[in-house]
């Protein structure tokens, strides 16, 4: 939020276009390939109970890597370090809920992978044509 708000005013513009456009694309993306595959959660195939309760629904992707990763892949696109430094965060929320129980690493791969390729749609569309 601190880079965003130091911005000038149409880098900001630009940030918020770029950012509405991949977050909810993102978002559709993954429920879109959740409905063609589906794992069941560690818990649900392991017979144990999870670190966090959790509802013993489609495992893939991990909706909380989705959004990290948006969100890191959104401000990767202005800055590469800040973004590398956040999609890192949201990697380790991966493995975070991995290590609780409620998903498998494919899960969270596959998250990365989707926003990762819904990032190179909207660059590609979104860049300027010179």
């Amino acid at each position: 939020i601190l880079y965003f708000v130091k911005q000038p005013r149409a880098k900001q513009k630009e940030m918020l276009i770029f950012a509405v456009i991949l977050l909810p694309l993102s978002y559709i993306a993954a429920k879109l390939v959740s409905r063609f595959y589906f794992d069941p959660r560690p818990f649900v195939a392991g017979n144990f109970t999870p670190l966090i309760p959790h509802m013993p629904n489609n495992g893939f992707p991990s909706d909380h890597t989705l959004l990290g990763a948006a969100i890191a892949f959104a401000v990767f696109h202005f800055n590469k370090k800040l973004g590398l430094l956040l999609l890192y965060l949201a990697i380790l929320v991966g493995v975070a809920r991995v290590l609780a129980g409620v998903h498998h690493p494919a899960d969270i791969a596959g998250s990365i992978l989707i926003v990762g390729a819904v990032y190179a749609f909207t660059a590609y569309f979104t860049r300027k044509k010179e």
